[in-house]
């Protein structure tokens, strides 16, 4: 873990109030690993003692990229800086999703949740194949990334503005049919609201294959201190920041 001052190299605005923030951070994205996280301290917020915490989008080479939402005073005060700027970054933290899967790997993020499937798409090895779901088109973030990767996608939308019409899990089912008819093995791995994940996660218990679950829970330490980003599983209650946020499938209860 490190804490390394970062240089803003790109700030993009890509519409729907989300950004790209791409950071010059060599310590920190050399150690990064897709599904761990980042504590940024905003500028502009220095009478707050409290980092935001980011998923990792991209690390390659010197360059770290986030993706967020402007949401909150956290998000507004980041929406601030410029190119050239100086942003402090504690990483990476947090266990990530596996370096390697058996079989095709299925990537199902909703809205935001999409982050670290990027990352993850971009350095598992073998097949993936990227299901994205959100309320309409605009929901559906970093197409234009996947595509340039060379993955499969897969979208669904409630309002039917890009893919199947309905839950993202329409498309997912017809492709674990689709592999269990044909005694090909998969995995699962997710990130978005707990909805989508319990979903995930049940698929994986039910076609009895490795499923990775990507807890989205508030870390506001991000080192295992305060105690705020409790999951409860099978161990008890285990910290986000530090025993996740990627659980096993079954590991994870529900309530």
């Amino acid at each position: 873990m490190l804490n390394e001052k970062a240089t803003v190299a790109r700030h993009e605005d890509i519409g729907s109030g989300y950004r790209y923030l791409a950071l010059s951070s060599p310590l920190v994205s050399s150690q990064a690993r897709p599904g761990q996280f980042v504590h940024v301290k905003v500028p502009g917020l220095e009478d707050s003692a409290l980092r935001r915490p980011f998923s990792i989008f991209d690390a390659d080479g010197d360059m770290l990229t986030l993706l967020y939402k402007k949401v909150g005073r956290g998000t507004a005060a980041l929406n601030l800086v410029k190119e050239g700027d100086t942003v402090e970054v504690l990483g990476s933290l947090g266990r990530g999703f596996p370096a390697a899967c058996s079989g095709t790997a299925l990537l199902v993020g909703g809205g935001y949740g999409i982050a670290p499937l990027h990352f993850l798409a971009k350095r598992l090895p073998g097949r993936k194949i990227v299901f994205a779901g959100g309320r309409t088109e605009s929901d559906i973030l970093a197409a234009d990334r996947f595509a340039a990767l060379g993955v499969e996608t897969r979208f669904a939308t409630n309002d039917g503005s890009l893919g199947e019409k309905g839950f993202v899990t329409l498309p997912l089912d017809a492709e674990i049919e689709r592999l269990k008819a044909a005694h090909e093995p998969f995995e699962l791995f997710t990130c978005g609201p707990d909805g989508l994940l319990k979903a995930v996660a049940d698929r994986a218990l039910a076609a009895g294959v490795p499923g990775w679950i990507s807890m989205d829970r508030h870390m506001i330490c991000g080192v295992g201190a305060c105690y705020a980003c409790v999951q409860k599983t099978v161990r008890g209650n285990s910290r986000c920041c530090i025993e996740g946020p990627v659980f096993p499938a079954e590991e994870l209860v529900w309530e």
